[in-house]
């Protein structure tokens, strides 16, 4: 896919990360996770991204990335499918060359592995993936890794074929900075875990779309609230909030990792065979079973 087309098609919906299947022996398990993926695209994401944050990419090795996003694209029949990349350099730069050959249309890079950085070694780490690649790139400011507006301009002037930015922050001051100073140059994204309820604040901020976690087990609803989002409906956008995301906040609340334990759980609940979470996450207890698959009700898959 052209750099300009995945940046429109990022700018043109909802996006969502599905989760990594793994088997009883902790393998990536293929066929489940193709079923999934092949579920969610007929619901109209824009674009799915394969070994993301919610699909464990931290608990993925090099090697397994590119055969997750070979399924993926295989499944995902038109949409687009953008690979999770990260950790320091020279790795990063070896899985964007080696998802580009397994069919990704572009890459989002994760914050780099556990130590801060000035901006000049976060400029020299993005802009040495994105001289790797000929795809599509997107930076995720979150946790160590947070550019400043004038180091993402210098990035931009650097790499044409850096097309998106996602922010985790929650520094809307800084994400409007952003959004200000870079205008249409890149598609601006929401990545706070369980983003609709930060949506309309960063729709505020000059965001157009954000991806959604729940997407991967509600995918109608998740859907519905972003168009209510996008058409002003807030009347519509409140009663799923406190319907559905303010209570599915409260379980993922009860304990650290649960951001991507409780999205595993729904899918499991949807009838998928994805399996558990890696160590170091751990999966929901009955009772939190109990309370998500309430949570689900009628939005259950027939």
């Amino acid at each position: 896919m052209k750099t300009e087309d995945l940046k429109h098609a990022l700018g043109a919906g909802l996006l969502s990360f599905p989760v990594t299947h793994f088997g009883a022996d902790g393998k990536f398990k293929a066929d489940s996770y193709g079923e999934h993926v092949n579920w969610l695209s007929g619901f109209g994401a824009a674009t799915l991204f394969a070994a993301g944050g919610t699909g464990e990419f931290f608990s993925l090795t090099p090697d397994e990335i590119p055969e997750i996003v070979r399924v993926a694209k295989e499944a995902a029949g038109t949409t687009p499918i953008v690979s999770g990349c990260g950790y320091g350099t020279e790795i990063a730069v070896s899985i964007a060359r080696s998802v580009e050959k397994a069919g990704a249309d572009g890459i989002l890079l994760l914050p780099h592995y556990l130590i801060d950085a000035p901006q000049e070694g976060l400029y020299q780490h993005i802009k040495a993936v994105c001289d790797a690649t000929g795809m599509g790139v997107m930076v995720y400011n979150r946790d160590n890794s947070v550019l400043q507006a004038d180091t993402l301009a210098r990035l931009c002037d650097a790499c044409p074929n850096l097309v998106g930015f996602k922010d985790g922050t929650g520094d809307i001051a800084l994400v409007r900075q952003v959004t200000a100073k870079m205008g249409d140059r890149l598609t601006y994204l929401g990545g706070m875990p369980t983003a609709e309820l930060f949506a309309e604040a960063y729709m505020g901020a000059g965001f157009t779309t954000y991806s959604s976690a729940v997407f991967n087990f509600v995918p109608a609803l998740a859907i519905d609230f972003y168009k209510a989002l996008r058409a002003g409906d807030r009347a519509k956008c409140e009663a799923y909030l406190n319907d559905f995301f303010y209570p599915f906040m409260a379980i993922r609340n009860r304990s650290k990792g649960y951001a991507v334990s409780a999205v595993k759980a729904g899918v499991r609940l949807q009838g998928f065979d994805a399996g558990p979470v890696r160590a170091p996450l751990k999966d929901l207890s009955g009772e939190e079973m109990g309370m998500m698959e309430a949570l689900i009700g009628k939005h259950k898959r027939q």
